[in-house]
């Protein structure tokens, strides 16, 4: 008989390479995706390679922020960085921890639209002290050195336009008068309150002076105007206060309003008294930042007017500002005499504000893209 040949080849010793070759291969798959998943932070890089920027956002009650949030996303991942946009919900306690949170995961950059301009010092110094720049965000953030630059709008050119749009509407160059007139100012901790209401005051004062504006409730001062944090509801308040003492025999001609959330609370204090029918006309109530609720009522003939202050415009200049900063370049700027902050002058770029009505919001707010015709009921 013939012997039967065995195989002398180890199974055991063929499975352990099989499994080395395996485990091999997926330990270079598991470098790779850590790189890949690290990126490059070293802020030359694209796609996600540029680093974080921090946004400290106020509120998201105000659909204003919620869009300049939504629009300063999409401009820095355009430019190859990450974001962490936090909104604050007013609470100035909550804003500064989540700027010191933002500082100590090394952001690159910060972008700040103040709830308290004077609020941020302590922890803008710790920012400064690692290297992060700051670009202060529609609102100038005060009584600090460690700002360094700011986007914004014309903040004066603002209350201009309210203003001028009183004084066409009531004819007051032609020497029409007296009208009553009733003044509301923002919130006292936001530079830009004083801003608006000055740019306002320099039209409307000197027909005060005259006599063809009358401020029945002598309120003319803006500490005596002023709203807390732009809330709409206490600006509501205040107007039934005014029409309850001052108004019992006379109607309001005009109301000046530096912001739409203050309008909306105002109109609802009109109407609860009867202003828009039975013949006694609303009066003209200005506004700012073109808010849907706001263009809706302008188109209603409630709301007379507002003023349109682009934000995708803004996002895109601050983050062009925030970009260059980063990189070690001068941000280009158009103003560097207007906004002392307490501690410095700080270079800022303004961007031109639009008075909007019912005459021309087809053209400004939807032919533009910023609402379709849709959203406002078209």
């Amino acid at each position: 008989m013939t012997a039967t040949k065995t195989s002398t080849a180890n199974p055991n010793k063929e499975m352990i390479i099989v499994y080395r070759k395996i485990i091999a291969g997926l330990a270079v798959a598991g470098a790779l995706f850590v790189t890949a998943a690290c990126g490059d932070n070293s802020g030359t890089g694209t796609g996600d390679d540029k680093g974080t920027i921090g946004i400290a956002m106020p509120t998201k009650s105000s659909e204003r922020w919620v869009a300049d949030g939504n629009n300063m996303v999409k401009a820095f991942q355009d430019m190859g960085y990450k974001t962490d946009l936090q909104y604050a919900e007013n609470v100035v306690e909550t804003q500064v921890s989540q700027i010191e949170n933002m500082v100590t995961k090394g952001v690159k950059a910060l972008v700040i639209a103040a709830i308290d301009n004077k609020s941020l010092s302590a922890v803008l110094q710790q920012a400064k002290d690692s290297g992060i720049p700051v670009i202060a965000y529609d609102r100038l953030i005060r009584e600090t050195p460690n700002v360094d630059y700011y986007a914004t709008f014309d903040n004066f050119k603002v209350g201009v336009l309210q203003a001028g749009y009183i004084e066409e509407k009531l004819g007051l160059k032609d020497g029409k008068g007296p009208f009553n007139i009733e003044l509301f100012a923002g919130s006292p901790d936001d530079n830009n309150t004083f801003f608006f209401f000055n740019g306002a005051m320099s039209v409307l004062q000197p027909y005060i002076t005259s006599g063809k504006l009358v401020v029945r409730s002598g309120q003319t001062k803006v500490e005596q105007v002023a709203t807390l944090r732009w809330e709409g509801a206490t600006a509501q308040k205040r107007m039934d206060d005014l029409l309850s003492t001052h108004y019992g025999a006379a109607n309001v001609d005009a109301v000046l309003s530096p912001y739409d959330g203050i309008s909306i609370g105002i109109l609802s204090s009109l109407k609860a008294v009867g202003y828009g029918k039975g013949g006694k006309p609303l009066p003209i109530v200005t506004g700012q930042d073109a808010e849907l609720a706001s263009v809706k009522s302008i188109i209603a003939g409630e709301q007379t007017q507002t003023v349109f202050k682009d934000t995708r415009e803004l996002a895109k200049t601050a983050a062009k500002m925030t970009d260059a900063a980063i990189s070690g370049k001068t941000p280009e700027t158009n103003d560097t005499k207007t906004y002392d902050n307490g501690k410095k002058i700080v270079p800022s770029f303004l961007l031109v504000p639009v008075s909007v009505d019912k005459s021309n919001y087809q053209k400004i707010l939807v032919d533009s893209g910023y609402y379709t015709a849709a959203q406002l009921g078209g």
